[in-house]
């Protein structure tokens, strides 16, 4: 994915300076003016994106929070798309708490699963916020590209294996964006939950989403709103697998859409409000709730979850 998108990247530069070499030569302008539009076509292109899908999937009402959701998620895009995700080089490996000494030292081990069209780096604000507060933390990277969600099961396997061994915890808790919602819970379909203290999701297609309705990929397919996999899905999970997941959402999502209908019965949900689809892997209210989450899965999984029950933050 890193590959892929440094290749966009370059060729959005080449692109951009050859369209500012044509425009300095027509019309005698200085050479600044190609390192202006080899920049500006990086910089247009996320933005452009952004305010597309926000367009498409404004819901009713809030214009005031949709604006700045709209605003937030170019900044997002422009941080993760341009500084994080591209520049993805070493392979994904467990990495300890960073806290000192003095923090209990039975914190959580955290799994991170980014979504769709992502890598590991999405996960930069979040992994570096889990590991001050203690968490041992490994961000997977999901390969091959577009393939069926079902097929990065083993990946998850591995990584919970391996922070486990590393960790000496019998249990981790596992975080996804987006599609890595979905991965964990096809995951847990194939392998059960006897390791899982917490599943929390961030943004996740649970529903399936409208954003495109004739996907090219099996993946994409397979996230269509109300698709025959996503109900296979549902069907296969018990009350006691829901009891372990809380669901975060925003009325905002730029991508995943309907966004209030991103529920699952017997699944506690949080909404934050006036934020985008990748403003909720590195906005600080989201990553203090998920750290909330985090503080004492035991207690809370023992008790009864309210159906449905929703929290706005």
């Amino acid at each position: 994915m890193a590959r892929l998108l440094r290749r966009l990247l370059w060729g959005q530069i080449l692109v951009g300076t050859l369209f500012g070499w044509l425009l300095a030569r027509q019309t005698g302008t200085s050479s600044w003016l190609i390192a202006v539009t080899a920049l500006l076509l990086p910089l247009l292109t996320p933005m452009l994106l952004s305010l597309t899908s926000s367009i498409k999937s404004r819901p009713p009402g809030a214009t005031a929070l949709w604006w700045r959701s709209l605003f937030g998620e170019c900044g997002a895009w422009l941080r993760i798309g341009l500084l994080q995700l591209p520049w993805a080089r070493a392979a994904p490996a467990a990495k300890p708490a960073t806290a000192d000494a003095l923090l209990p030292a039975s914190r959580l081990p955290v799994v991170l699963v980014h979504g769709y069209l992502c890598n590991h780096r999405v996960w930069d604000a979040m992994a570096h916020h889990l590991r001050t507060a203690g968490h041992p933390v490994l961000a997977l990277d999901l390969e091959p590209l577009f393939t069926s969600i079902d097929h990065y099961a083993p990946l998850i396997e591995q990584a919970v294996a391996e922070l486990c061994r590393q960790t000496g915890a019998p249990q981790v808790a596992l975080v996804g964006h987006s599609m890595g919602g979905l991965v964990i819970r096809a995951w847990m379909r194939r392998y059960g939950t006897q390791r899982v203290a917490r599943i929390i999701t961030l943004g996740t297609p649970h529903a399936g989403t409208k954003i495109d309705a004739q996907p090219k990929t099996t993946s994409g397919q397979q996230m269509l709103w109300r698709s025959a996999w996503l109900q296979e899905l549902a069907a296969s999970e018990s009350a006691s697998t829901r009891r372990l997941m809380r669901l975060a959402l925003t009325p905002q999502d730029n991508l995943v859409y309907p966004q209030r209908e991103q529920v699952l019965d017997g699944a506690q949900v949080t909404l934050f409000e006036g934020l985008g689809h990748l403003q909720l892997a590195l906005d600080s209210r989201v990553i203090a709730w998920v750290l909330q989450q985090l503080e004492d899965p035991a207690s809370s999984i023992a008790g009864v979850v309210p159906h449905r029950s929703t929290t706005r933050v």
